[in-house]
């Protein structure tokens, strides 16, 4: 939509890095399970279906799932969904389109 990708993701396990968005926010809507979201220098914390939360520019983050989590991932279509780390989860943003 316009300049962003509406994402519907599965999370499980611990495969995404720890990482930042220069210059993009990122938004994190629960959809089913639990997400655990861990911000750099803060204690890590769950979220739950319905939850939402939004990942400032620059900001450290990392998300985790100890059982699949579904969610909705809000991002520009400029973000590299790892920012500038990459892992065996990393997808360009053409491979995400």
């Amino acid at each position: 939509m316009n300049d962003v990708y509406i994402k519907i993701v599965k999370i499980l396990g611990e495969k995404v890095p720890l990482h930042n968005h220069i210059n993009e926010d990122e938004l994190f809507y629960i959809l089913e399970g639990a997400l655990e979201m861990e911000i750099e220098n803060r204690p890590p914390f769950q979220m739950n279906k319905g939850d939402l939360y939004v990942v400032k520019r620059g900001v450290t983050h990392k998300v985790s799932s100890k059982e699949e989590c579904h969610l909705m991932l809000i991002e520009n279509k400029t973000a590299l969904h790892t920012g500038n780390v990459t892992s065996e989860i990393t997808k360009s943003i053409e491979e995400q389109n």
